[in-house]
């Protein structure tokens, strides 16, 4: 039994008896740095002695487990999730002031972890935080990398990135698991043995990369399970060459380890080039590796050598086609380890497999040069081969002599390995991420493959965990529901529906704005301490916070604060809600026109901030390095959530989510969530604008659209953009710009211009809305009152009902 209580006294105990034993330190010397080290590991402490009872009772179960592989996850800090998840934030909060200490001045000292980027990392660090709340068995799979996309700096208006080194006080939380360590083998070439009539593959002449696991435990709200989040580094078997070292040649001695240990140094290493792709290759089998052979030596302690029940006790879900490389690396384990045959491994691996697809934009669908997997990967390449082999003899019978379709559909073709269409062809399940999106899915990305393979597909609309977006982030919204609706929506979050009736009363909605003004001025202390920026909290809170992507559209919300502006200074008779304009990006370092995107932000911010009247009524603000800690601040501040992707783009969206849960009121395009979201809440309560999806969709297919009959018709849109490119924007440098001012013009392929006409409308009726205060309130109310169907918690419910089929611990006990 563990020593600590938990109980108040005990905490204060525990934390006071670490920082002597660790730091030899007084609490009243201790730094900061030690005190979280000191709070972290009693928080932890408490986690283990779950987790302990957790894995007991997953073995008595000895039901099937859930392995969640992703390329990232980004998960944000974790302490105060985990007090919130232990029900202990009282008693963790009062320890500490009876110490003296602040518990927020301990919370800051949390590095942001870097292992993610995104919607993807962040959706998968929702899921596991729904799943050990649902009490539901499973592993995420990772990479543990040492370094994190980048900390993202504005200089002289333009992103300058920093590296992300989260790792240099160490992780608090994880614990290396080093007797799960296994190699994982690269290159050579492969040699065919008959051995007693059977053919048996054996790679030769490979290098090896150690996986080492360290595994950081996620726990459920008040719930039995702890589920792990299993993290792989590389390192290299071979130790430094001291004979090198002694005699001077100092790269030379460790030149092998550096390069083996590249492989978990960087989060999305830059893939312009040959030597980058390939680093991602290799970053993606490594960890697709490891995993599996943990899966199946996991599977051998637990159940034997009868691989014929693999898909009873185990289903591998891979979010999106990052971990694709898992598919042929099981099929190899099975037949080159294990000793099955191809037809029986085959089928084992189309039952354990499930495959969610986050993306329609045809260059996120990955794709590797057959040359470098064949060279990297030689085994691996043979049983795509075969695979891709197979699949296509099938197809054929569906499509006799449509070769082209075929191509499309292969495993490799073009001299490429297709990765969605490996995960299709060899998964029980392909899922969406929104109804929109599925049907897409469907009827045009994979169209072909629904024509064969119908009872694949379905769509599984993703959520957020409301916990950390609410509960953790707006703990005055928070109380003020619980005093309205009691607590049991905490538990069961679509009953949040009960607030709705709240809506018509003047003394919540009185409440509910004032917690709102308070979270305007906690983002506006953050953003003068950050940044030193200077923001109204009177002010209208208008925020588009996601990655900068040019389907995202961040310039159409910059060409109509630019056309505002024009307004403003052309008429002195205009009159507008004062609003704040809040950007939050990172843009990826390889694409140009993203950055360029953020350097016209940056400068729309200054030409406004040098008039005097128009800064009166607006402001232009980009957050720099926007992430999940910044994001709790912002999302609950925010009163517009702006979701302005081209529709049919979007997959689905979660920031959307967010906002909305927040009492954010969004405009935007009926694309990705939009659509449920605008179900959910009535059209009276979510400002839609921009073509559909489907039309979109014939846009692309007929090729018609000219953009210069906008810039022609369109004063106010011709004035803005001329503005980009006349000196207007950016007085010192006129040129700046002009490649967005001709992607505009030249091109315009997600429809900027085509569907500003229908945004600017859009924001007059929002800007009418937000003066008549009693109605804007009334709309805010309804979306947090409609905003629990988008809990994670729904979402992995539906995962389970028809994906997965994982028991819940605690019942069901399996023999």
């Amino acid at each position: 039994m563990p020593t600590t209580k938990f109980d108040k006294e005990s905490i204060k105990q525990a934390i006071i008896g670490k920082v002597q034993r660790y730091n030899g330190r007084t609490i009243e010397e201790v730094s900061p740095q030690q005190l979280y080290r000191a709070v972290a590991s009693t928080v932890r402490d408490q986690i283990m002695a779950k987790a302990i009872e957790c894995r007991e009772e997953r073995k008595r179960n000895k039901g099937k487990r859930l392995y969640y592989l992703s390329v990232e996850y980004l998960m944000g800090r974790s302490m105060y999730t985990n007090m919130l998840n232990l029900t202990s934030t009282k008693e963790y909060t009062e320890a500490l002031s009876e110490l003296g200490i602040d518990i927020q001045d301990v919370l800051k000292e949390e590095p942001e972890p870097g292992l993610g980027n995104g919607g993807l990392g962040r959706l998968a660090a929702c899921f596991l935080d729904s799943l050990s709340s649902l009490n539901m068995p499973a592993m995420g799979c990772t990479i543990r990398y040492e370094y994190g996309l980048f900390r993202q700096k504005i200089v002289d208006g333009q992103q300058v990135e920093l590296p992300d080194s989260w790792l240099d006080n160490g992780n608090a939380w994880e614990t290396a698991e080093t007797q799960d360590t296994c190699e994982v083998h690269f290159g050579g070439h492969v040699e065919e043995v008959e051995v007693n009539g059977v053919k048996r593959y054996y790679t030769k002449d490979y290098y090896t990369v150690e996986a080492v696991p360290y595994d950081m435990p996620i726990v459920g709200y008040d719930a039995k399970v702890v589920n792990p989040l299993r993290m792989w580094s590389a390192r290299s078997p071979k130790k430094l060459d001291l004979n090198s070292f002694g005699e001077g040649r100092y790269v030379q001695a460790s030149e092998e380890i550096e390069l083996a240990e590249t492989i978990s140094k960087v989060l999305y290493p830059e893939d312009r080039h040959y030597e980058g792709k390939q680093l991602r290759l290799k970053q993606h089998y490594f960890f697709a590796s490891a995993s599996l052979q943990y899966i199946l030596k996991d599977y051998k302690k637990r159940f034997g050598t009868d691989f014929s029940r693999l898909p009873e006790k185990v289903v591998i879900h891979i979010n999106d086609t990052h971990p694709g490389m898992a598919i042929p690396e099981l099929m190899r384990l099975l037949i080159d380890e294990e000793g099955l045959g191809w037809d029986e491994a085959s089928q084992i691996v189309q039952r354990t497999f499930a495959y969610t697809n986050h993306t329609i934009m045809s260059e996120a669908l990955e794709r590797w040069p057959v040359n470098m997997v064949q060279n990297l990967l030689p085994r691996i390449y043979q049983i795509l081969c075969e695979i891709n082999r197979r699949f296509c003899e099938r197809l054929w019978n569906y499509f006799p002599g449509d070769w082209d379709r075929i191509a499309r559909m292969a495993v490799i073709s073009y001299d490429n390995v297709q990765m969605a269409n490996l995960c299709i062809a060899m998964s029980y399940s392909v899922n969406g991420v929104s109804k929109l999106h599925g049907e897409i899915l469907k009827e045009e990305t994979f169209h072909d493959f629904y024509l064969v393979m119908p009872e694949k597909f379905s769509a599984i609309t993703n959520g957020i965990a409301h916990r950390r977006w609410l509960i953790s982030c707006n703990p005055e919204l928070t109380d003020l529901i619980c005093e309205s609706i009691g607590d049991a929506w905490i538990k069961e979050p679509e009953r949040l529906r009960e607030l709705a009736p709240f809506a018509d009363d003047a003394a919540f909605r009185e409440k509910f704005a004032a917690i709102k003004l308070h979270n305007k001025q906690r983002l506006a202390a953050m953003l003068k301490q950050r940044q030193d920026v200077t923001i109204d909290p009177s002010f209208m809170f208008d925020v588009q916070a996601k990655r900068l992507h040019e389907y995202k559209r961040q310039m159409l919300n910059a060409l109509h604060i630019m056309v505002l502006y024009n307004r403003i200074v052309n008429d002195e008779s205009f009159t507008m809600a004062p609003r704040v304009f809040v950007f939050g990006a990172k843009a990826s370092p390889g694409y140009y026109r993203a950055k360029q995107i953020i350097r016209l932000i940056c400068a729309l911010s200054k030409m406004i901030e040098r008039h005097p009247r128009a800064r009166k009524m607006l402001q232009v603000v980009f957050l720099e390095n926007y992430d999940v800690s910044s994001a709790e601040v912002l999302i609950p501040a925010a009163e517009v959530s702006e979701q302005l992707s081209t529709a049919s783009k979007e997959a689905s969206g979660t920031g959307n989510m967010k906002f909305m849960m927040n009492g954010a009121i969004t405009i935007g395009t009926m694309d990705g969530a939009n659509v449920e979201i605008s179900e959910q809440v009535g059209m009276d309560n979510i400002y839609i604008f921009g073509m559909r999806a489907d039309t979109v969709r014939n846009m692309y297919r007929e090729n018609t659209y000219n953009p210069m009959m906008i810039f022609e018709t369109n004063q106010e849109v011709r004035q803005a953009m001329t503005q980009i490119i006349d000196g207007t924007l950016m007085p010192d440098n006129p040129a700046a710009l002009q490649d967005l001012y001709h992607s505009l013009l030249m091109g315009d392929n997600f429809f900027v211009l085509k569907d500003f006409g229908s945004y600017s409308m859009a924001q007059r009726r929002l800007d009418a809305d937000y003066h008549d205060q009693e109605k804007w309130q009334k709309m805010a109310v309804i979306n947090t009152a409609m905003s629990g169907v988008f809990s994670s918690d729904r979402t992995i419910r539906e995962y389970n009902d028809t994906i997965w089929h994982l028991p819940i611990l605690g019942q069901n006990a399996k023999k």
